[in-house]
């Protein structure tokens, strides 16, 4: 009871808190003429204000303060330097761009907090693929790829309205269910702060008139919770997955499955980038989002939530294939759908110029048939 109590008061006040600033934000930033600019490879049109991302930081700062109690080995000492890391890093990136380099050095930094923390030390794959003991500096190593990892992936899914919300509230529902169950309850209460945030924040990112982005200072921060939450999943004890709806072996496939769309986006992307002979990071067009609204016509959106319900859905096949399906059965599974997948988007490998010019094609061939419309009606009506 006490943990439901805290979670709706904690919620309602991140809300509530994030809800109630993020204007002041749009005000400060429209007055100090920081907002985005569009460019060739941008969904928007307009200038955009940026930096929704404070936001998020001050309020998982206050959050971390009131449930400190709730830690058990003072994981909000650790987190807080992470996040003031990437908050520092995000915000000077919105400003004036930073290197890949340079935010990949500001995320090793950030990480290793809490690599370091007792807390979230994997010393066992629980038998997933025969694995059981894992040495500590294995354990760095995975920890390290797999939170940087996560955190590049998020933050490369935000590039149209609404979706880095989306995913991330569909995450962050999953984790929230999955830390109560296992009474891991500081990281759901960390879970519900960041739905909140999130929740809050996406009301204004699909506005028409009140828009804000959360920009790199938001979804680096968003980003580090989620490998945060991530890395603490897979670090449970066996004894915490007895409520849990799966295999303890299936455990990582589970994670992989809550973060299947920033994973496979990031993967496809990197390797169209690399095929075609520029760096994983170089801007382009080919994201999946991109393609639905370029290609099938979506809405900025529709597209958020074909994509978010693509991932609820995904979740749910593999936590029931997981509560009965050895992991190998699963393996088999996640490659026959990531090679589906695959096989459907690749068929978009366009380079920027291609794609431009398809773009451009497609607006041309919009307006010339809208003005034949213009002229058959005119046409008609002084034939009358």
């Amino acid at each position: 009871m006490f943990f439901l109590e805290t979670a709706i008061v904690l919620f309602i006040g991140a809300f509530v808190l994030t809800y109630l600033t993020i204007p002041k934000i749009i005000g400060v930033v429209e007055y100090k003429r920081l907002m985005d600019d569009p460019n060739k490879r941008s969904s928007h049109q307009q200038k955009t204000p940026t930096l929704g991302g404070i936001s998020f930081f001050y309020t998982l700062i206050f959050a971390l303060f009131f449930i400190y109690g709730r830690a058990e080995f003072n994981e909000p000492i650790y987190i807080i330097p992470g996040l003031t890391i990437l908050f520092i890093v995000g915000l000077k990136d919105d400003l004036v761009v930073l290197s890949p380099g340079s935010k990949l050095i500001a995320q090793i930094m950030a990480i290793s907090f809490i690599l370091v923390n007792p807390s979230f030390t994997i010393e066992s794959f629980n038998g997933f693929l025969n694995i059981y003991e894992i040495p500590y500096y294995l354990y760095l190593l995975i920890g390290g790829f797999l939170m940087v990892t996560i955190i590049n992936s998020y933050n490369l899914i935000d590039g149209i309205d609404g979706l880095a919300s989306v995913v991330g509230i569909v995450i962050m529902v999953i984790y929230t269910t999955i830390f109560y169950l296992s009474e891991e309850y500081f990281f759901a209460l960390i879970a519900i702060t960041a739905n909140a945030c999130l929740m809050a924040f996406f009301g204004f990112n699909v506005s028409s008139d009140k828009k804000i982005f959360m920009g790199d200072t938001g979804s680096l921060i968003v980003g580090f919770v989620i490998s945060i939450l991530t890395l603490k999943f897979l670090a449970l004890k066996p004894d915490a997955y007895s409520d849990l709806p799966f295999l303890l072996e299936n455990a990582p496939l589970i994670a992989i499955s809550i973060l299947i769309v920033p994973l496979f986006d990031t993967a496809r992307v990197f390797t169209i980038r690399i095929a075609n002979k520029k760096g994983p990071f170089s801007p382009d067009r080919n994201h999946t989002h991109h393609i639905l609204i370029d290609y099938w016509g979506l809405t900025h959106k529709q597209a958020s939530f074909i994509i978010g319900c693509f991932n609820i859905l995904f979740v749910i096949l593999f936590i029931i294939l997981g509560s009965k399906a050895k992991n190998l059965g699963m393996v088999i599974m996640l490659v026959s759908v990531v090679i589906f997948l695959a096989y459907i988007f690749f068929q978009y490998n366009y380079n920027f110029t291609t794609l431009k010019q398809k773009i451009l094609l497609k607006r041309k061939l919009a307006s010339l048939k809208k003005k034949g419309e213009k002229q058959e009606s005119k046409k008609t009506v002084e034939d009358n």
